[in-house]
């Protein structure tokens, strides 16, 4: 008889994925699947997906899910988190979502310590809306609005998410991680299984923001992409805890 080796996990449900090819939303939602199937938590989970290239997440993930006016999945979380707090509720969120018509609600639910895990998904750019550049676009890079690429003059530098968080009292668990190769996919992994065990154990609020690709609007191949990552996100948001409570470490 057959050994199964690899198979779909359960808190994924079958339908197909409707992102670009190359594009790394597929590798993050399967990584918090199996964090969720390996903790034994599905039918105790509850998801909030935001608006962006995200925002089909309910038809992916198999658990209880929400979706989020935009910008707003931490306040939906903490309004599920307090009424059911012996739920392990999710955010899942891009850096247009999250960084930008967001920022508020981010950083008072850190600030407040609220017991959700937040999966931050950071691809230097708004992706569904058509490429514009994002809070999170690098200095010098070319979107559809920074043709000539984005300036400090005109528009500010990016906005360091995790190591903004990582200052506030309320925030528990805060790590940025990368999806590029498979050295670091499995990093990640650990990582994000370690904000849903700090929510668990009711340390305060976790995030683990992703580095991820977004060929189509990069304007490169999937192969390209994962390296232009590796040589120009990774350099400017370097990988890391930020922030880590005595009792997870």
């Amino acid at each position: 008889m057959a050994k199964v080796i690899f198979k779909r996990p359960e808190a994924l449900t079958d339908k197909q994925f409707h992102y670009c090819p190359g594009c790394t939303h597929g590798i993050i939602h399967r990584l918090v699947a199996e964090v969720i199937d390996e903790m034994g938590i599905r039918d105790n989970t509850v998801g909030v997906c935001p608006v962006g290239c995200s925002v089909f997440a309910y038809d992916y993930f198999n658990v209880d899910m929400f979706q989020a006016a935009h910008g707003r999945a931490p306040a939906v979380a903490t309004g599920i988190k307090r009424t059911l707090p012996d739920r392990m509720v999710f955010t899942y969120q891009g850096d247009g979502d999250l960084a930008s018509i967001g920022t508020a609600e981010i950083v008072h639910a850190a600030a407040r310590g609220e017991k959700i895990t937040t999966i931050f998904v950071n691809n230097a750019v708004y992706g569904m809306t058509g490429g514009q550049m994002a809070p999170t676009t690098l200095p010098g890079q070319k979107t559809t609005t920074t043709p000539k690429g984005r300036e400090k003059d005109a528009a500010g530098l990016p906005v360091k998410v995790s190591e903004m968080l990582s200052t506030l009292d309320g925030a528990a668990y805060i790590a940025r991680v990368s999806v590029h190769d498979p050295k670091h996919i499995l990093q990640a992994k650990k990582a994000i299984r370690k904000a849903f065990e700090v929510q668990q154990a009711g340390l305060g609020f976790a995030l683990v923001e992703v580095l991820s690709t977004c060929p189509t609007n990069w304007g490169l191949s999937p192969k390209e992409a994962l390296k232009w990552l590796a040589e120009n996100m990774i350099p400017y948001y370097p990988l890391g805890v930020y922030k880590e409570p005595a009792e997870v470490k």
